[in-house]
């Protein structure tokens, strides 16, 4: 047994399409133990503008990297692939099938391929673009970026400061560019025997679903979650408060923009995220494709599909 490969199930796809709902089921039906791969339900204080799921969603489902770091802390691919590494072992230790939810598409493919992040690094040239950005703004930065490394620009957002300095990191101390290297990288075989599912739907209906969410968001209270956790000393350069509706209504609170223009920013980056996601997913091989539009959204029926396509991948034995 300790030769053969173990099971994984990862449900991904674009923000706002169901996949909290859909993971309870899916778990429930497989004995599995759910591992967040989203960069934002990892932090405590930060449930409304993450659209965390609650313990009530849960339903006594087991879930993994939620609610265990501070807003203070940093959180990037390496200490996901970690947390989450540690997170399926203990799943198996339970005789029980690990399920990695979430939309991040980067962290899945560094579990799922159990990509190598130990290259060079050179602080002081990070520090002098860490230093440029705060100079001269994030869109300079990036456009250094596509200047040397057109993919990899092509992929990552101008306001993902920590990922374009990243990608510019790789490229002055390797001379190669990132987007290569994670070519090779994707090649890799995997370790587990795996059935990875994209759930998407049609592009209009996914995107009135984000706008209503963003109003949800706002109706919640999520300018006063923003006000606590900027009371808590959270500042504007922290990886926590770079994410979607927190940077937003930061610059609200702090007189920048009106609440008007917030909620517009954040419902115009949240599209244009999903559009991402779904660029980044195409890329991707060995994923089956769910179109809720095709399965007239009923969950029943994705579930009665999905179960068959872990049938066919040795997974489920049911």
């Amino acid at each position: 047994m300790s030769e053969e490969k173990r099971p994984l199930v990862v449900l991904t796809g674009p923000t706002a399409t169901g996949k909290t709902h859909l993971s309870i089921a899916l778990a429930k039906m497989l004995s599995g133990e759910i591992i967040s791969a989203d960069s934002m339900q990892v932090y405590r204080h930060m449930d409304i503008g993450s659209a965390k799921i609650t313990p009530e969603e849960m339903a006594d489902v087991p879930h993994h990297l939620i609610d265990v770091l501070d807003p203070r802390d940093e959180f990037h691919v390496v200490r996901f692939q970690e947390m989450a590494k540690a997170a399926v072992k203990e799943t198996y230790a339970r005789n029980h099938i690990p399920i990695v939810v979430g939309g991040t598409g980067f962290y899945i493919q560094a579990l799922l391929y159990d990509i190598d992040f130990t290259e060079e690094t050179d602080e002081e040239y990070r520090g002098r673009l860490k230093e440029m950005a705060e100079r001269r703004g994030n869109g300079y930065l990036h456009s250094l970026l596509a200047q040397v490394d057109p993919k990899s620009a092509e992929m990552i957002h101008e306001n993902n400061r920590k990922r374009v300095i990243r990608a510019l990191e790789f490229y002055h101390t390797t001379g190669h560019r990132l987007s290569e290297h994670n070519e090779v990288q994707r090649q890799r075989i995997s370790p587990y025997q795996f059935v990875c599912f994209v759930l998407t739907d049609d592009r209009q209906r996914l995107y009135e679903r984000i706008d209503l969410r963003v109003d949800q968001m706002i109706d919640a209270g999520l300018v006063d979650e923003v006000r606590r956790l900027r009371n808590m000393g959270c500042r504007r350069d922290m990886v926590s408060m770079q994410g979607l509706g927190y940077k937003e209504i930061l610059d609200y609170l702090e007189g920048e923009i009106s609440l008007e223009e917030a909620v517009y920013r954040i419902k115009r980056d949240t599209r244009h995220f999903a559009k991402r996601q779904l660029t980044w997913f195409r890329r991707e091989r060995d994923v089956i494709w769910i179109n809720k539009e095709d399965f007239s959204g009923d969950e029943k029926k994705i579930l009665a599909y999905m179960k068959q396509a872990l049938r066919d991948g040795g997974i489920y034995k049911g």
